[in-house]
C-alpha cells in the first residue's frame, strides 16, 4: 500500500478503483448520461467513470461541464473521487453544487507530478482528508 500526501480542493471521502486517463476529459459532451467517456477522440472513450477514482493531470473544457458534474452526482452516475496535479475551478464547483444542492460529496484532491506518476490504472484507491491535507492510499 502506497500513501500519498495531496491537497484537498474539496471535501468527502472515497474508494473504488483508479482510473487514470491519459488526457483529461470534459465533463461537457465527454461523459454521457450512463457515466461513460463519449468523446470519440479520447484514448478512454467507451470507459467507465461512475464508481472510480479519476485520476488525470487537468480538467478539460467548458464551464458547461459544472452543471454535468453536478448533475452526475445527483444521479448517481460520477467518479467517486477525482485526483488532479492542478486544481480545476470547473470541476471543483460542480462537486461543491452538488454539495449544497443535493448533499452529496466527492473528494477532489491534487499531488505532485511526482506523486502522480505512482497512481497506477486499476489499482484499488482510497481518499480521505484531514483538514487541508488529503491522504490518497493505493495499492
Amino acid at each position: 500500500m502506497t500513501a500519498i500526501t495531496g491537497w484537498r480542493v474539496t471535501s468527502g471521502e472515497a474508494s473504488g478503483a483508479v482510473l487514470k486517463l491519459d488526457e483529461p476529459v470534459s465533463f461537457w459532451g465527454g461523459i454521457g448520461p450512463d457515466g461513460d467517456i463519449i468523446d470519440v477522440r479520447h484514448p478512454q472513450h467507451g470507459a467507465v467513470v461512475t464508481g472510480r477514482i479519476l485520476v488525470m493531470r487537468s480538467g478539460r473544457g467548458s464551464s458547461s461541464g459544472t452543471y454535468v458534474l453536478a448533475e452526475l452526482l445527483r444521479l448517481g452516475i460520477a467518479p467517486a473521487g477525482i485526483v488532479l496535479t492542478e486544481p480545476d475551478g470547473i470541476i471543483a464547483t460542480g462537486a461543491l453544487v452538488a454539495a449544497e444542492l443535493y448533499d452529496v460529496q466527492m473528494p477532489i484532491v491534487t499531488v505532485s507530478e511526482s506523486d502522480y506518476a505512482l497512481i497506477e490504472d486499476g489499482a484499488n484507491a482510497s481518499v480521505s482528508m484531514d483538514g487541508d491535507t488529503a491522504v490518497i492510499a493505493v495499492g
